[in-house]
């Protein structure tokens, strides 16, 4: 069998053991860790996801950029550790950020955008699916593994940058797809004003999920594109900033549009509050953060590439 074939299998098979055996530990520790009656339900939405996964490598399996080997292997743990660990620290309650609204602060999103763009798909979405769902355990709120599925794909969305020779029309390409996904979620939203938002957490008052979205929230999405329109146009003569941010953008919005519509199955939300409730609110501020931490994670990366004359 194919060597790239077997080893992509196995990436995403550890992907789904690791979630049963965070799902398993976690309920045994942890009574709010349990999983409800959506239990297989929201497998079944990994597995949907993973499926993707898997057809987009099928389709372009040719590209050096799903080779798995030792290499990838320890930056998918490294990857992983991080974001576990940085999505504890800025889940709201380790660090509370006063003033803040329901508007959560995720800058750790950062991390499977970058070891995606340097690392490749695979690395990404193991970084972003074993990392969120690590995270989630050490918070102890509750595991949603279709989510921590969606942070994966955001990773492995980010990677596919490099099946593109031309970088500066795929950048344009995505920038146009991006650009239609934050007018429709912001149209949604003027028409949704007044749907609850499904990720509000007032950490003094402990009230989940009860207040309205703000102005900010709603436009965040937007706003989070303009700034990275801003970086690709600042950094036009740096392609590899520009590649890595506007992929980064068209992850995050598909890997998190993917968890916010497996809700309307798993929760039974209807579309305005999967959109508004909680794609929103998810979405709008990981293309902030997106827009202002991964360039100087980048940056980094290539002089460190650099020194090391690889």
């Amino acid at each position: 069998m194919d060597k790239k074939l077997v080893s992509v299998l196995l990436s995403l098979v550890g992907v789904l053991v690791f979630f049963l055996l965070i799902v398993w530990v976690g309920g045994m520790l942890n009574e709010s860790l349990q999983l409800d009656e959506t239990a297989l339900l929201r497998f079944v939405f990994v597995g949907i996801g993973l499926l993707i996964v898997f057809i987009v490598y099928w389709l372009t399996k040719e590209s050096q950029i799903w080779e798995v080997g030792t290499r990838e292997v320890v930056y998918m743990a490294i990857g992983a550790a991080l974001y576990a660990v940085l999505s504890y620290l800025f889940n709201g309650t380790v660090f509370a950020v006063p003033s803040v609204s329901q508007v959560a602060l995720r800058p750790a999103i950062s991390i499977p955008m970058f070891f995606g763009y340097a690392f490749g798909p695979v690395v990404g979405l193991f970084t972003g699916a074993v990392g969120n769902m690590f995270g989630d355990a050490l918070t102890g709120f509750g595991l949603s593994p279709q989510w921590s599925l969606g942070n994966g794909l955001v990773g492995m969305i980010s990677g596919m940058v490099f099946l593109f020779k031309d970088k500066k029309k795929s950048i344009d390409t995505v920038l146009g797809i991006s650009a239609a996904l934050a007018l429709l979620a912001t149209v949604i939203y003027f028409l949704n004003r007044a749907v609850p938002n499904m990720l509000f957490f007032d950490v003094p008052n402990n009230i989940f999920g009860d207040a309205q979205i703000t102005w900010f929230a709603g436009l965040s999405v937007v706003i989070g594109f303009i700034l990275v329109l801003v970086v690709r146009f600042v950094f036009a003569k740096n392609i590899e900033i520009a590649a890595a941010v506007t992929w980064g953008m068209l992850g995050n919005l598909l890997g998190i549009g993917f968890a916010a519509i497996s809700d309307i199955w798993i929760n039974g939300f209807t579309p305005a509050v999967a959109i508004v409730g909680e794609f929103l609110p998810a979405a709008g501020p990981n293309l902030i953060f997106a827009a202002i931490l991964v360039p100087i994670l980048v940056v980094a990366f290539l002089s460190v590439r650099r020194q090391s004359g690889r």
